[in-house]
């Protein structure tokens, strides 16, 4: 069912709440990486173009206290936001009363406000009562009070039943998808509901335990299932090789079995491996095929499961990956990764889906992040779509 986007909506005077997903890092007031506001300015400037004025909210990191609240003031993001708009930003420092309402009942068409960090609304009185991420009722009916339409813009936080996301939505007449979630349904809903195939999904990260759904769910959806990273081994492990020192989940030895049973040859492990005597960059390493000696660990794919993954890959309509091919933060391990993703920038023919925040640093780093379809914003809410689950802020949008 296709949802209803930002574009179908009649916004001249309109008052148009927005959720976007402005969680940036921040440290003592200083924005580190502003990806997420720019990759909302599409939205934003589509609404105040088409005479809306823009009412922004966004939750940042997490307020569990009232001490964490002045670090994680929304003021920084406001202002970085008004530089990249050229233009004024109100900022409003709290989240609820008069003050807000009076701002908000103030604007004039075209113009942006910015409240406060919803997760303000987490603790009150001292107390952590999760009135934001408990989405508690009487909040998103007040929130919802504020507008007279709702674009959800945060991909991001999709996977949450939160008070500013689906709180708002359930108390709106409308709720229209934003752009760049328009974008996110389209290519990792697309490719999960309807590949082109042949459809190529590549899994990497550490733990069997964190994408046993995803494998599952993209088992029987995929061409060929890849994997990299280190759980690997627990697969190494399930089929009765040597592992040495590398990550295991014991538990989960069975399991992988059970997969491995089920999957045949639609599930692809690396041939070789970069071993190294200790998790250290300088460690002692080398590559090694199939079995990993004792005393060593691996830490990355070897050269030769490049190349097996790259024949695999060139013939591919639809590319999904998710999670790095080794430890890919120290740069004698990170050639796994580098490679698959430079490999990917060359399918010029394939729908390339990137999502998950090493893989996404990986594509961002080689340079090749244009040459892709689509790079998600959502780590959480990317992993748990490509399982085939139903994300509570995507459900809330209604249907054309």
């Amino acid at each position: 069912m296709a949802k209803l986007t930002v574009s179908d909506l009649d916004l001249k005077g309109k008052k148009v709440l927005m959720r976007v997903d402005f969680n940036v890092p921040i440290k003592d007031g200083v924005i580190g990486n502003d990806n997420r506001i720019v990759a909302a300015l599409p939205t934003i400037k589509y609404v105040i173009e088409h005479g809306g004025k823009a009412i922004l909210l966004s939750h940042l990191g997490r307020v569990k206290k009232e001490d964490d609240k002045p670090g994680l003031s929304m003021r920084p993001v406001a202002e970085r936001l008004s530089n990249l708009l050229n233009k004024p930003v109100t900022f409003v420092p709290t989240t609820e009363g008069k003050q807000l309402e009076d701002a908000i009942n103030g604007l004039s068409d075209g113009d942006v406000l910015v409240m406060e960090n919803t997760r303000y609304e987490d603790v009150k009185d001292g107390e952590y009562v999760k009135r934001e991420s408990g989405n508690d009722p009487e909040l998103g009916k007040y929130w919802a009070s504020l507008g007279d339409v709702f674009v959800n813009d945060a991909f991001g936080t999709a996977h949450r039943s939160h008070a500013s996301n689906v709180g708002i939505a359930s108390n709106m007449a409308q709720t229209a998808a934003g752009f760049l979630m328009e974008k996110e349904i389209k290519f990792i809903g697309g490719a999960v509901d309807n590949p082109e195939h042949p459809f190529v999904a590549i899994l990497g990260g550490a733990k069997v335990s964190d994408k046993i759904g995803v494998i599952d769910n993209l088992l029987s959806k995929a061409d060929k299932v890849l994997i990299g990273g280190g759980m690997t081994y627990t697969f190494y492990a399930a089929k009765g090789m040597k592992i040495g020192n590398s990550l295991v989940e014991k538990d989960k030895i069975d399991l992988a079995k059970e997969i491995l049973d089920k999957a045949g040859d639609k599930l692809v492990l690396p041939s070789d491996s970069v071993v190294a005597t200790e998790f250290k960059n300088d460690a002692d390493h080398k590559t090694v095929d199939g079995d990993i000696p004792d005393g060593y660990m691996a830490l990355d794919i070897g050269p030769k499961s490049i190349k097996e993954f790259e024949d695999v890959l060139k013939s591919a309509k639809t590319v999904v990956w998710n999670g790095p091919m080794g430890v890919f933060e120290m740069p004698n391990y990170a050639e796994g990764t580098l490679e698959v993703g430079k490999f990917l920038g060359t399918l010029s023919d394939a729908k390339t889906i990137v999502g998950g925040g090493d893989s996404t640093a990986a594509v961002q780093q080689l340079g090749v992040a244009d040459k892709l379809s689509h790079i998600s914003t959502g780590g959480g809410a990317s992993l748990e779509y490509l399982e085939g689950k139903t994300l509570p802020g995507i459900a809330a949008i209604s249907d054309k």
